[in-house]
Parts: C-alpha cells; structure tokens; sequence
C-alpha cells in the first residue's frame, strides 16, 4: 500500500467500496447545493413577489381592477396573486348565476383559494425533502465507507510478521476521507433545510392570514 498520503493518492488507492461511496457522497453533496440554490431564488422570489402584491392589494384600489390586470400579466402569477386570482375568479362566477346564497358563494372562494395555496406549498416545498434526506444519510454513508476501510487496513495486518504505521494509515486516512466526505454532504444539506423550511413555513402563515383577510372581504362584498 502506498505511503503518499496526499488526498487524491489515497481516494485512487481506495478499495473499490470506498471509491464507490466517496462518488455517492460527492454526487449526493453537488446535487444538495444545486437544490440550495435554487431554493434559494425560487423563496427570494417568493418573498419579493409577495410584498409587491400586498402594496398594489391594500392601495385601496378596486378589486375587480386588480383581477383584470393580473388576468393581462398572464398565467404565470404566483404566491398570493394565484391566490387572489383564483378566489375571485370563482366568487365572480358563482355570484352570476344569482340563486346561490352569499355564505356559500364565499365559501366556494375559499375553496378555490384553499387549492390554490396548496399548489404553491408545493412549489415552495420541492426539494426540502432531498435536502432533508441528504443531510440524514450522507454521515452513514460515510460512516459505512469508514469501516470498510478500517476493516481492510485490520485484514491486511494479518498478512504481515511486523506492523508498522505506514503499513496501515493509508487505510485509515482513505476510510477517514469518507466520513469526512459524508459530513461535508450533510452539514449544508441541514443548515439549508431548516433555514427554508422556517421560510416556507413564514410563507404559508402570511399566504394563510392574506386568504382570511381575502375572505372577509369577499363576505363582505357578497352580502353588499
């Protein structure tokens, strides 16, 4: 076994075993920040949207006026404008037809508007759950990655009269390498799924009051 023990060394000098859970932990920790990232735009924008539509709903300008300009920006919208845009479609449809009692015309606003809030926690959640798989396998990979390597670098001690160091810490360094390799993974895989599913979970309160007040003031309109 070679006594360079530089890091590429002695991954290239790993058991095959070792090799193929150092490539697992690498592809698990590249694909972890690729998520981060993007969970990272998709909530700056989430927040950023979300702030804009509250400033142009409580203008104190006309609702329907509101509903016609998002119906023009198209149907991309999302966060809070989906929301509104499908609660209002549906109380403007119910409303026209005229025989349905006001409460049940809200009611089926809000349903919409409940559906709505659910496709856009969905949006808002893909990926957590990788990031949270990630963040609580990656150090037992690893942790196996390391035993493997001990249990080689013991194994190759009873093939020799002497032991020496050099003849078993290239073994133990690879094996280390790998649970190095399984918290490098998980740690920023953990940090980022807590910090978002605490943004995530911000976000659906202030979706959730917005539907309240929405509600209310549908209630409102229904019964004027």
């Amino acid at each position: 076994m070679s006594s360079d023990l530089s890091y590429a060394q002695l991954i290239l000098n790993a058991s095959p075993v070792v090799q193929f859970v150092i490539a697992v932990l690498i592809f698990a920790s590249i694909s972890s920040w690729t998520m981060i990232f993007d969970r990272a735009r998709v909530l700056r924008r989430a927040k950023r949207a979300a702030e804009e539509f509250e400033e142009r709903f409580w203008s104190g300008g006309d609702l329907g006026e509101l509903y016609r300009q998002i119906e023009r920006e198209g149907a991309g919208q999302s966060g809070m404008a989906a929301i509104f845009r499908a609660g209002f479609r549906e109380f403007a449809r119910l409303r026209t037809k005229g025989q349905i009692e006001p409460m049940a015309v809200v009611q089926g606003a809000q349903r919409s508007m409940r559906v709505a809030l659910s496709r856009e926690m969905d949006d808002l959640e893909l990926h957590l759950s990788m990031l949270a798989t990630v963040g609580s396998t990656s150090p037992y990979v690893g942790l196996f990655g390391t035993v493997w390597g001990i249990m080689n670098s013991f194994h190759a001690l009873g093939n020799v009269k002497q032991a020496t160091l050099a003849l078993v810490a290239p073994g133990i360094a690879e094996a280390l390498i790998a649970t190095a390799m399984g918290l490098f993974a998980a740690i920023p895989a953990v940090v980022a799924y807590n910090r978002y599913s605490n943004e995530v979970e911000r976000l659906n309160n202030r979706y959730d009051d917005f539907l309240e007040e929405f509600s209310t003031i549908l209630q409102l309109q229904a019964h004027g």
